[in-house]
């Protein structure tokens, strides 16, 4: 037997005042999301954004139903927008952040399994790393690049695709 640990590297900034141009706007087409969010069981927005290799961007949000697990996560809505617009175009960079209508959401907002394992999936599509970009709604920013680093060992079966 041997033992193996898994680590990985991000980096953290105080603000978004520190973000590049690019990376900033790209959050702040996320916060913009989050305000339009149908959450009204959970009272927790999330907002989405998707920079496409052509310069588009793109937003979604949480849309929850009723009839859970109906609803869909706000990372998700944007990147199955983002494809289905910009179809053989590859992701670049996902933002995303969150408010709660209950709490201040101090830290920053990953991305669930679910979400993480669908932007593995468009890294694949493209063989590229897609830039992942965290805030809450005040505070410390992250910035990873690509979906391994939070999602190590991902489920990425090429005999699926025969």
């Amino acid at each position: 037997m041997e033992q193996k640990n898994i680590s990985f590297s991000y980096l953290e900034y105080d603000s978004m005042d520190e973000l590049s141009p690019s990376d900033r706007e790209l959050l702040e087409h996320a916060k913009n999301a989050v305000d339009s969010a149908y959450a009204p069981y959970s009272q927790y927005k999330v907002g989405a954004a998707v920079r496409m290799g052509n310069g588009k961007i793109i937003t979604g949000n949480n849309q929850e139903n009723m009839a859970f697990p109906s609803g869909l996560c706000a990372e998700r809505v944007a990147l199955f927008a983002a494809a289905s617009t910009n179809p053989g175009i590859a992701v670049k960079a996902i933002a995303i952040t969150a408010k709660s209508l209950q709490f201040p959401v101090e830290k920053p907002v990953p991305p669930c399994g679910s979400c993480r394992q669908a932007i593995i999936e468009y890294e694949m599509l493209s063989h590229e790393k897609i830039r992942i970009i965290l805030m809450g709604e005040t505070g410390k920013v992250l910035t990873i690049e690509g979906m391994d680093a939070l999602l190590p060992l991902a489920f990425k079966e090429e005999g699926l695709k025969k």
